[in-house]
Parts: structure tokens; C-alpha cells; sequence
């Protein structure tokens, strides 16, 4: 194997190797946490502030209500769907602490979604929001859930707030559709029950499945990746790590835009965060641009992770310059490639650089990230994470050499233990050890890894590979234009060709404009033959713009 000289460039003091078993298992980590942090202000959302203790409480509360008035069972799977609310984190903490196996769900599923992720993980409980209980009652019967606990936005907010958040979003922005789901629970009334307290710790092995948790599933059906207590943990500790040339315990303030439901925000900002004890400000929904910066304007944050569309949407708001950046110190960008444009822009306006980091569902999730001292490099993906291997390889599982593009395939102790219930899948995704990420990319001489494509997404013009990412990049640096997809369509004569969708920013932009732009940029076969002008993108939970929706919406494929 090849000796690369990534360790020289670790941000000074962060050793090479972490320690896995740090923690015995999350509820190790959780309980730590609580009485560490104690009265310190935990998370805060929609006004309302709790503390690491109050956290402590209410999950303790929830964990007594699945073991002593449910039917679950060490080990059983329970679904957690809703965006980032206080119900979330008590709901999510409560079931790790009894012994239970998250499975994260996305709120914007649709039934026939939700049907499938909770059949196929075999939930015996789901904790939703009561926004989206009608899609549930769908489906409900053709899965194993008994236990059912609905909850509504405004329910922990207390008092009158709860009173009105819960009727404006009813009654007024009718944002409740009708539904009936005999014996569901109200997560008021669960927490009354397990008021208690006295739930049993169970015995937890560190190498025991903590989440199940979905892959998005580029192509063909999702499937639940197997993330062991240790998976997070080890994740969790190398995150730390990374972060130590520039965070505190105790005194840092988080920006959580990501859902929590998503492995990035739920590694990096829910646990991470958590073991330092840092601040957590939820944002329910950051798509409402002008509330989210008020937000930001409230708190002296220090940290922020995102997508680079969240980035790029805040950077496009004029009041984004109003705010204080005087206390702020990392910004992390991952989930989708941070377009050069934004990581520039970013750092001009903010004063602190956008350091990008990689890493997938399967790999809990981060595997590399750009130093945080101030030796990034705009366009990589960074270094691998203490304890962390990279490799290039070929298809025949050959290592390539420095520079030279091919599969990134990783190993480390953050590597899921397989897919659930997929033996043979599970298999096809690893080689002599290494799991095969499907990303191609290549390693340069200081360790510094790049990536080029998606393998699957690869545009083959007369046999050239074409990266939709550099295509992209190019003309996301374009003065008029705000957003960017790229995708290959069939073509009689070149096999594919390349289709650009573009969302202006000025209005006066043509496709003649664009073309020409690159042409100027790019080798021919690599410019666009046709351009598409839209309002929007499709795009993920997280923001990442879905070029697979796009390729089946040109193939005339109807989304289900």
C-alpha cells in the first residue's frame, strides 16, 4: 500500500489514531454528557431555551415510557420522523437510553416511502409529527408498528406558546391534514407516563446497532446501513479531534440547519456538539431565509454546517452581511461538493473559511475534512480522519497512483457493519476490506483527497468521462447564475451527451451566454448541448440538488 504524507498536515496537536471504545455506548456518552454540562444551556428552538439537565429529564422520562408502557424490547427498531423540534432530540436520546434501535425517517417521505423503510426495518414504533400522520395511516397496516406517538410542532414549548404554535399551524396555516390512527399516543401524554423516570439501563455492547439508518439510494431501492454504538462513537471522537484547534468545552453556540435525522447533522451537530457541550440552536426550517438570519442574528454563534445550497442561499440574501460574525470560528460544509464560487464568497463575507469535509451514510458519516486552522484547500475534500485509511482503487480493486483517479474506498472504525438484512449487498460493497464509496476521485502528494464524480453519474461523451461536478463548478461561478445541475442524456451520436439546468439569478441570462461561458472553460466535448432554464431544482432533505430526478423527469420516468 502507499505511504501518504497527510500526517505532516494535521492541524497541529491532533494525533493520528482515536480511541472507539472511549465510550462503553451512547447512553455512556449521553449520561456523561448530562451531568458534565449539568445546568448549561443544551438547545434552544422556536424562543425556547433547555438545558443539558432538562434534556437529562425528559429523555429519562421517554426512555420509562417505551420500557414500562409499550411492548418494546431491548433491540427492537422505533421511527423517528420530524424535523429538528425539542421532541426530536428527547424522542431520539429517550429511545437510544432504553436499549432501543433508531430508525431516522424523513419527514417529506411519502407513503409509499414510509411504507417501505418501515417494513423493511421491521419498526414496532414510530414517533411522528402530526403533520404527517395522514401518510402513515396509509400504510400502517402493512407494518409490524403497535405503538404510535404523534406529536405536534409547538407541544414542548409549554404553556400558552404551545397553545397558540399548535393551533396557528392547525387551524390556520392548515398545515394538519385529517387523519385517524386508533390508539396512537400524544407525546404529552407519553411523557406524562414516563414521568417516573425509572427506566432500567440496559445492557449495551458497544459493537450493538444503535440507528438504522437509510441511504438516500441514488439508484434502486434504500437500504438501512447498520451503525453500531461504536460506528458513532468512533465518529463522534475523530469530529472531536478535528475540532480541537478551534472549539471549547462549554462555550461554543451551533447553528443546526441540517435536519437531525440526516447523519451528518446527527454525528457531527447532535453528538458531537453534545460531547463538548456546546449550545445547539435548532432551525425548524431553513428554507424560510429571512427568519433563519434573523436567528443567526440573535445568538453569537460560533459554528455553522451545511450543504453548499444552504451556503449559497444564505450568501444570495442581502441581510446575510448584516450579521455578527465577530464570535465565529468553523463553518464545515459536506452532503454535496462546495462549489469553489461559494467557498470563496463565503469566506469573504464571513471572514472564516468554508472547510469542506466527505464521508456517506455508511461511514457514520464523515471520512475526511479539510483542517480547520486555516490550511484548507478550496476544492478538496481535506485529509482522511485520525484512524481513518484512504485508498484509490481501480475495478479490479488494484490501488492507483498519487493523482491518478479512481474508486475512494475507505476503512476505519466510523465503517457501518453492513447493510441490514442484505448479506449479499453488504458484500458488494467491500473490498479486501475497504468499503467502496461508488465516489471517484484521486489522492494528491500531501495526502489532500479530491473528488471528481459520482461513479454512477459519470456522462460518457464518445467515451470520454465528463464529471456533472466540474461542469457544475464551472458555471456555478457565472455572475448571473444561482444554481446548477448537470446530467448526461442519450445521444445517437456521442452515447450522452451533456443537459444543463439552470435556476438565474439575473433574469437576462440566455442560453447563448451560458454556452459561450463555457466554451471559454471547457474542452468541447464537455460543453453543454442544451440548457434548460427552471424556478427551482429538485433537491434532498439536506438540500442537495437531485440530479436522478432530474435524468428520470428527461427520460419521461413519472416519480411515484
Amino acid at each position: 500500500m502507499q505511504e501518504f504524507s497527510w500526517i505532516k498536515n494535521y492541524p497541529k496537536g491532533i494525533a493520528a489514531e482515536i480511541n472507539p471504545d472511549s465510550y462503553s455506548s451512547l447512553v455512556d456518552l449521553l449520561e456523561t454528557s448530562f451531568q458534565k454540562y449539568g445546568d448549561l444551556k443544551a438547545y434552544e428552538n422556536m424562543g425556547k431555551t433547555l438545558t443539558f439537565s432538562e434534556i437529562d429529564k425528559y429523555s429519562a422520562q421517554f426512555a420509562d415510557f417505551l420500557q414500562n408502557h409499550t411492548n418494546l424490547q431491548k433491540g427492537d427498531r422505533i421511527a423517528i420522523q420530524m424535523p429538528n423540534l425539542f421532541q426530536w432530540v428527547i424522542a431520539m436520546f429517550g429511545s437510544i437510553r432504553a436499549g432501543l434501535i433508531v430508525v431516522n425517517t424523513n419527514p417529506l417521505y411519502t407513503a409509499r416511502e414510509m411504507g417501505h423503510q418501515f417494513s423493511d426495518s421491521g419498526a414496532k414504533a414510530v414517533v411522528i409529527l402530526a403533520n404527517f400522520a395522514h401518510n402513515l395511516e396509509k400504510i400502517i397496516k402493512e407494518t409490524q408498528i403497535e405503538t404510535v406517538v404523534i406529536t405536534e410542532i409547538g407541544d414542548m414549548l409549554g404553556g400558552f406558546k404551545k397553545t397558540l404554535v399548535n393551533f396557528v399551524v392547525k387551524r390556520v396555516k392548515k398545515m394538519v391534514p385529517p387523519f385517524k390512527i386508533d390508539g396512537a399516543i400524544e407525546f404529552n401524554h407519553a411523557m406524562k407516563l414516563g414521568a417516573a423516570g425509572n427506566f432500567n439501563k440496559p445492557s449495551i455492547d458497544n459493537e450493538d446497532i444503535a440507528f438504522l439508518q437509510y441511504t438516500g439510494g441514488t439508484t434502486g431501492v434504500s437500504k438501512g446501513a447498520m451503525l453500531t454504538h461504536r460506528n458513532i462513537i468512533a465518529n463522534m471522537e475523530q469530529i472531536s479531534y478535528w475540532m480541537l484547534p478551534k472549539l471549547k468545552e462549554g462555550v461554543e453556540i451551533v447553528i443546526t440547519a441540517l435536519p437531525m435525522y440526516h447523519i451528518f447533522a446527527l454525528t457531527v451537530n447532535c453528538l458531537s456538539f453534545l460531547k463538548l457541550g456546546a449550545f445547539n440552536v435548532l432551525i425548524t426550517n431553513p428554507r424560510d431565509m429571512p427568519a433563519f438570519i434573523k436567528t443567526l442574528k440573535k445568538f453569537p454563534f460560533t459554528a455553522v454546517t451545511g450543504v453548499n445550497t444552504l451556503f449559497n442561499g444564505l450568501l444570495n440574501q442581502e441581510e446575510f452581511k448584516n450579521v455578527d460574525f465577530s464570535k465565529f470560528k468553523i463553518a464545515v460544509g459536506g452532503g454535496m461538493a462546495v462549489q469553489d464560487t461559494v467557498a470563496t464568497k463565503w469566506k469573504s463575507i464571513t471572514g472564516v473559511p468554508l472547510a469542506e469535509g466527505y464521508g456517506l451514510t455508511e461511514t457514520s458519516p464523515v471520512l475526511c475534512c479539510n483542517p480547520i486552522d486555516g490550511t484548507e484547500r478550496i476544492g478538496t475534500i481535506g485529509l482522511p480522519l485520525p484512524s481513518t485509511e484512504i485508498r484509490i482503487l481501480d475495478e479490479m480493486g488494484k490501488e492507483l497512483p498519487v493523482g491518478e483517479s479512481g474508486e475512494i474506498c475507505a476503512k476505519g472504525p466510523q465503517v457501518m457493519k453492513g447493510y441490514w438484512e442484505k448479506p449479499e449487498e453488504t458484500e458488494n460493497v467491500f473490498i479486501k476490506g475497504y468499503f467502496k464509496t461508488g465516489d471517484i476521485g484521486f489522492i494528491n502528494e500531501d495526502g489532500f483527497a479530491k473528488i471528481v464524480d459520482r461513479k454512477k453519474e459519470m456522462i460518457n461523451v464518445s467515451g470520454f468521462n465528463v464529471f456533472p461536478n466540474e461542469i457544475e463548478n464551472v458555471i456555478s461561478a457565472h455572475e448571473k447564475v444561482l444554481e446548477v445541475g448537470a446530467i448526461g442524456i442519450n445521444d445517437p451520436k456521442s452515447t450522452e451527451k451533456v443537459k444543463v439546468f439552470i435556476v438565474k439569478k439575473d433574469e437576462s441570462l440566455t442560453e447563448e451566454e451560458i454556452i459561450d461561458y463555457c466554451k471559454e472553460n471547457m474542452t468541447s466535448y464537455k460543453v453543454p448541448k442544451q440548457v434548460e432554464f427552471r424556478k427551482e431544482l429538485p433537491k434532498s432533505n439536506v438540500g442537495k440538488i437531485l440530479r436522478r430526478i432530474l435524468k428520470e423527469e428527461e427520460e419521461g420516468i413519472k416519480p411515484e
